[in-house]
C-alpha cells in the first residue's frame, strides 16, 4: 500500500495526450499543496452542482398545431369542469348524476353504466386500455399525450395564456422579471396570481365533485356545511395546481414525471416525432448572408423562433430531448418563418428518424400518415380494440341479479328432534336494477323432502323455495336455515335466485351441506 508521501506526489502525464484542454483552467499546478480539512470541516465550495432555473417565456405563435392545442384544451377543461354538473334520469331509487364515484355505497356510475364493488375487473380494464393506448399513441406519434392531453401539459398551457393577459408577450414579460419590485410590478404580479389560485381552487372543487351529488355539494361547500376531507381535499389540490401549474411548469416535465424516460424506451426509428433536418438547415446564416452564399448556408436563418415559442424552453435543433413534449408549436413557428423568406415549410416538421435519413441521402419526402401504417402500432391498437370490445361484451351480458352464500362454520350443523338435520347459511341477494324486485331462492341438487326458510318467514312456513324482496341497488343479506330428512347423506347443492319480473334473470352458487358422518 502507498504511504501518505506517495499519495501526494503528482501522477505522471501519459505521453500523447493532452490533459490540459480536457482537465480545462482548474487543473491544480504540480507545486500547489493539497489542501486538506478534518472531517468535521466542511470542504471548500466548489460551486453548485445543479443549474438555477431560468423562467421559460414562450412566445405566442398562431398555426394549425397551436390551434389544435387550443381546441383540445377547452374541450379537455370543459369535460373536467362541467361532467359533475350533466344530469343522468337512471329512476327514483338511483342518483341522476351522470358521472359519480360513490364511495359511501361503493358504486361508480357513468350514464348507462354501474359498476359495482365485485365487478372492480371493468375499473382495472379501463386502466389496462389507458396504458395500451398511452403505448399505442407513442409508438404512432411519439410523445403527443405530453404535448396536448397531460393535466400538467393542460394547466400549465392554461396559465401561459394567464401570463400574457397581466404582463404582455414574451419580451414584456421578460423585461418585467428584470425590473426592481415596484408597486406596479406587485400589482399585477398579486393580481396574476390571484387567478392562479381562482383557477387552482375551480380545479380542486371540481374534483370533490366526482364524489357527491354536485348541486348538493356545492351550495353545501360554500355553507360550511360539507364534511371536513372536501375542503381538505380541495385545499390539498389547489395548492398543487397552483404550484406546479404556475410556477413548476417545465420542471415537472423535464425532473418529476417519469413517462418521459418511459416513452423514450418505446421510441425507435420508425416513430413520428417533431425532429429538425439539419441536412437541410445548416449552416445556420441569416437572410443576408445566406443571399451573399447561398451554397454555404442552410434554411435555417438562426431566428431561434422555435426556441421562443416551445413552453418548455428547449431548442429542438439540437436533436430529440426529455423537454421536448411534442407539441409541434416549433413547427407552426418554423413554417410561419419560412413563409416570410420565401422557403418551402418542413425545416421542423413531423417525420421518422428512418425517413429523414433517407430524404438526407436525397429521397424524396413521404407523407407523415404513412409511418403510422406499420405491424407494431396495428398489434397495440389490436390488443387495445380487443380489451374494449370484451368489456363491452362483458357489460352487455352480465346479470343484474347476484347471490353469494356462506355456510356457518360454528357448528356446522344441528341435528334435529326428528332426527332430521339442519344447516345454517347466509345468503348475499344481489339487485342491479335501480328499481326493487323480488327475488325467488330455490334449493337444487338436494333430495326430496329438503325445505329452507329465513328469518323473516318462520320454520312452519318452511318450503323449497322462498320469496325474498331486495331493495333497489342494495345487497340484501339473508339468513337462511336448510333441513334435509333424517337418514339421507347430501354432499354438494345449490341455491339459485331468480328475479320475478319481466327479464328474468337468474344466478347460481354452489356450496356443500354437512352432516353426522359428513363433516
Amino acid at each position: 500500500m502507498p504511504d501518505s508521501d506517495e499519495l501526494d506526489q503528482p501522477k505522471a502525464k501519459p505521453e500523447g495526450r493532452d490533459w490540459g484542454g480536457a482537465l480545462g483552467p482548474s487543473q491544480a499546478e504540480p507545486s500547489a499543496p493539497t489542501q486538506r480539512h478534518a472531517p468535521s470541516q466542511p470542504a471548500a465550495s466548489t460551486g453548485s452542482l445543479y443549474e438555477k432555473r431560468k423562467a421559460v417565456h414562450n412566445k405566442r405563435i398562431d398555426g394549425p398545431f397551436r390551434r389544435f392545442k387550443w381546441l383540445v384544451m377547452l374541450v379537455t377543461l370543459a369535460i373536467y369542469w362541467g361532467t359533475p354538473w350533466i344530469r343522468w334520469d337512471r329512476g327514483p331509487y338511483a342518483p341522476d348524476q351522470a358521472v359519480l364515484i360513490d364511495l359511501a355505497n361503493r358504486r361508480f356510475y357513468m350514464f348507462d353504466i354501474e359498476i359495482w364493488p365485485h365487478e372492480f375487473y371493468f375499473v382495472a380494464g379501463m386502466l389496462i386500455m389507458a396504458g395500451i393506448g398511452l403505448f399505442l399513441v407513442t409508438s404512432a406519434v411519439g410523445r403527443a399525450w405530453c404535448g396536448y392531453t397531460c393535466p400538467q401539459t393542460v394547466w400549465t398551457d392554461l396559465f401561459q395564456h394567464v401570463d400574457r393577459l397581466f404582463d404582455g408577450d414574451r419580451n414584456a414579460r421578460m423585461r418585467l422579471d428584470k425590473a426592481p419590485w415596484t408597486a406596479s410590478k406587485i400589482a399585477r404580479r398579486l393580481s396574476k396570481w390571484s387567478v392562479y389560485l381562482l383557477i387552482s381552487l375551480a380545479t380542486g372543487g371540481a374534483w370533490i365533485l366526482y364524489f357527491a351529488d354536485a348541486p348538493t355539494l356545492f351550495v353545501d361547500f360554500f355553507t360550511g356545511d360539507a364534511a371536513f376531507v372536501a375542503y381538505a381535499t380541495v385545499g390539498i389540490l389547489a395548492g398543487t395546481t397552483f404550484w406546479l401549474g404556475g410556477f413548476m411548469r417545465e420542471q415537472v416535465c423535464i425532473y418529476m414525471c417519469p413517462w418521459p424516460r418511459i416513452q423514450t424506451a418505446m421510441l425507435d426509428e420508425k416513430s413520428l416525432i417533431v425532429t429538425y433536418k439539419d441536412w437541410r438547415g445548416e449552416k445556420r446564416g441569416s437572410v443576408k448572408k445566406a443571399a451573399k452564399n447561398p451554397e454555404e448556408y442552410g434554411d435555417c436563418i438562426d431566428c431561434n423562433m422555435c426556441v421562443a415559442v416551445c413552453p418548455t424552453g428547449i431548442d429542438i435543433r439540437e436533436g430529440q430531448q426529455i423537454g421536448c413534449i411534442t407539441c409541434a408549436l416549433c413547427i407552426d413557428a418554423c413554417d410561419q418563418v419560412m413563409a416570410e423568406v420565401g422557403r418551402p415549410r418542413g425545416l421542423i416538421d413531423y417525420a421518422t428518424l428512418e425517413q429523414c435519413e433517407k430524404e438526407a441521402a436525397g429521397e424524396p419526402a413521404q407523407p407523415a400518415w404513412k409511418a403510422l401504417i406499420r405491424p407494431r402500432i396495428f398489434i397495440y391498437f389490436g390488443v387495445w380494440a380487443a380489451i374494449g370490445l370484451a368489456m363491452l361484451f362483458a357489460l352487455g351480458t352480465r346479470s343484474h341479479t347476484d347471490i353469494t352464500v356462506s355456510p356457518d362454520r360454528n357448528p356446522p350443523f344441528m341435528l334435529m328432534k326428528d332426527g332430521s338435520v339442519r344447516n345454517s347459511y347466509t345468503l348475499r341477494l344481489r339487485n342491479m336494477e335501480a328499481r326493487p324486485r323480488e327475488m325467488e331462492v330455490a334449493l337444487s341438487g338436494l333430495p326430496a323432502g329438503a325445505v329452507m326458510w329465513t328469518d323473516s318467514i318462520t320454520a312452519d312456513d318452511a318450503a323449497p323455495s322462498q320469496v325474498v324482496d331486495v331493495p333497489a341497488n342494495e345487497t340484501r343479506i339473508v339468513r337462511a336455515y336448510v333441513t334435509v330428512p333424517a337418514g339421507t347423506r347430501p354432499d354438494e347443492f345449490e341455491f339459485v335466485v331468480t328475479s320475478l319480473d319481466e327479464q328474468g334473470e337468474s344466478d347460481t352458487q354452489a356450496t356443500t351441506f354437512t352432516g353426522p358422518g359428513g363433516e
